[in-house]
């Protein structure tokens, strides 16, 4: 589905002294925007906790420290977080490219310090969530859940699928339960197939939010079956009436506009205006990562069956 745009800015804003910002949060505290991401090189996959702020999405953002969390893990990156009753929740991954991995749980009052709690969800071995990352949280229906990527073991290239869980106390704080996989390669008839000899990666990078007619918008990143890689990645979306699903896919929602690619990113519903803050590397950026925002009418995905 070819989503009409109104507004789309990019790139936002260039790091102060790392080559590359992915993976976007961004959250409101009812005074400040506060965007969460990861920042660090794609040349080494060495990664850091972004933390900027601003008075407004399209900025202007001001990049602080690094955000320090006594958590183990060769990929700790990519939070996920939400901001409710006055305290942060950042779900965070500490693996992406191996097996195993946690989703850890970590709570602050100003965005900046940051208290770690038990891990809300561990990798189990041997099974399809051998290796997990990406988690974000979601309020759907009045319950607060983890979406995720999960991937049984690997020989050559993670193949990761889409997977939900729930907190059994309807509280940041779980216990969480697991639903199960809600999305899998075959239901994305866009992305790379497990078969193919070229396969790039699997679906990653999934969010849920909630349409104003009730049904649950997932967005996430797939890789499409043709191009050169570094122009394969794109932001896609899928609907479906329950949170379980099952989802089906409007497409790629976004084109990049010149060689490159985009992924990893976040939705926001305000009214009529559907946001989606996204990552995306471009030609005019050196094909170094960068942040984006987009806009259009929500209405539009009340045409969608």
């Amino acid at each position: 589905m070819n989503i009409n745009f109104e507004t789309n800015v990019f790139p936002l804003f260039h790091p102060q002294s790392v080559d590359d910002l992915k993976d976007p949060c961004p959250v409101f505290d009812g005074r400040v925007w506060h965007v969460f991401g990861s920042s660090g090189t794609v040349t080494t996959e060495t990664w850091r906790i972004l933390h900027a702020t601003a008075p407004d999405l399209y900025g202007p953002w001001a990049e602080h420290e690094p955000i320090e969390l006594p958590i183990n893990g060769t990929g700790v990156a990519a939070p996920g977080v939400t901001h409710e009753c006055g305290v942060f929740h950042m779900f965070i991954q500490t693996e992406f490219m191996k097996s195993g991995g946690r989703c850890e749980h970590a709570v602050s009052n100003d965005g900046f310090h940051w208290v770690v709690l038990s891990p809300a969800i561990l990798a189990i071995p041997d099974t399809e969530e051998d290796g997990i990352y990406d988690p974000h949280p979601a309020v759907i229906g009045g319950g607060r859940y983890l979406v995720y990527s999960a991937m049984p073991k690997f020989t050559r290239v993670p193949q990761p699928d889409i997977y939900l869980a729930r907190s059994q106390s309807d509280s940041w704080f779980g216990p969480w339960k697991r639903i199960g996989k809600i999305l899998d390669h075959n239901d994305v008839p866009h992305h790379n197939t497990r078969d193919d000899p070229d396969y790039e990666w699997g679906i990653e990078g999934a969010q849920l939010i909630e349409l104003p007619d009730g049904r649950v918008l997932l967005n996430a990143t797939c890789f499409l079956p043709n191009g050169l890689r570094g122009n394969r990645q794109r932001v896609f979306f899928a609907i479906a009436d329950e949170v379980s699903g099952p989802y089906v896919s409007i497409g790629p929602v976004l084109e990049p506009g010149q060689p490159g690619e985009n992924g990893h990113s976040t939705v926001m519903i305000d009214g009529s205006q559907l946001s989606l803050f996204y990552q995306s590397r471009v030609a005019t950026t050196d094909h170094r990562w960068r942040y984006g925002l987009a806009r259009c009418d929500v209405a539009l995905f009340s045409k969608v069956a």
